[in-house]
């Protein structure tokens, strides 16, 4: 069985560590940067502009390492994660970052295909280096793989959120009943408004028994004496066709005329 070998220092790693590649891209282009003059970030551009700061095309991996607890010792399992860049022929190693933190990868502020990586030889000396992809979906699919590391590392912010509650763990919703129980009524106060107002006689009439009234008095008519203060009497009745043909007759008899046989005035 082929030994387990540490991707940053080519060293072997204990029988029952396990290893796992999060990312693996086969052309990618490192650049010799020049210092961090501004603390926006880094900026692409300077790096590409003089033909002369590309080092070499390599092949880049992120590698995953969990190594056991020994002897079964209870405690978490030692885990870490290394960015490596290596020759796409022979596989030898050129630079190793170890991902410690997020700062360890920085994206340059004027394209999603260049970072800044911050590699460590074993002596601890540290550099920073300008790595670039030719297509922006590697360098999507590089910046997704350093956040599941990021996971694996339990990074500030990176951690997973817990799982949301299945539906028998969650508590069913309380649905009230509004509709009226037997013998339950509804009472609606209308006073105040336009509907409270006195209604019609023959409405009050009809309706007196029911609403608990025994009498409603009209109100008095225009022109009597309760409502204008003063009596006045009311016009007698028209006479009728009988009373003033027997006036007009009598008139022309005291007139000196005489109805005759035919009975004009009859």
């Amino acid at each position: 069985m082929e030994a387990t070998i540490d991707p940053a220092t080519g060293r072997p790693l204990p029988a029952d560590a396990i290893q796992r590649v999060l990312h693996i891209a086969k052309s990618v282009h490192v650049y010799n940067i020049p210092p961090l003059t501004s603390t926006k970030g880094y900026t692409a551009a300077t790096w590409t502009e003089d033909p002369k700061r590309h080092i070499f095309t390599c092949r880049a991996r992120i590698i995953e390492t969990a190594i056991p607890s020994p002897n079964g010792a209870e405690g978490a399992d030692k885990v870490k994660v290394d960015i490596v860049l290596e020759d796409p022929s022979t596989g030898q190693l050129f630079a190793a970052a170890p991902y410690t933190s997020k700062a360890v990868v920085e994206p340059a502020i004027d394209s999603s295909r260049f970072f800044a990586l911050r590699v460590q030889d074993e002596a601890g000396r540290k550099a920073t280096l300008g790595i670039g992809f030719e297509e922006r979906s590697d360098a999507f699919d590089f910046s997704i793989a350093l956040q599941e590391a990021q996971k694996a590392l339990n990074f500030e912010g990176a951690i997973p959120a817990p799982a949301a509650k299945s539906k028998a763990q969650q508590k069913p919703e309380e649905k009230k009943d509004y509709s009226l129980k037997d013998g339950e009524t509804i009472t609606v106060n209308l006073s105040g408004t336009k509907f409270g107002r006195r209604a019609r006689p023959e409405q009050q009439s009809s309706s007196g028994e029911s609403a608990g009234l025994s009498s409603f008095t009209l109100p008095p008519p225009p022109g009597s004496a309760s409502s204008s203060g003063r009596s006045n009497a009311f016009l007698p009745p028209p006479p009728s066709s009988r009373d003033v043909k027997s006036q007009q007759r009598q008139s022309a008899k005291d007139l000196g005329f005489d109805d005759g046989q035919f009975g004009e005035f009859a």
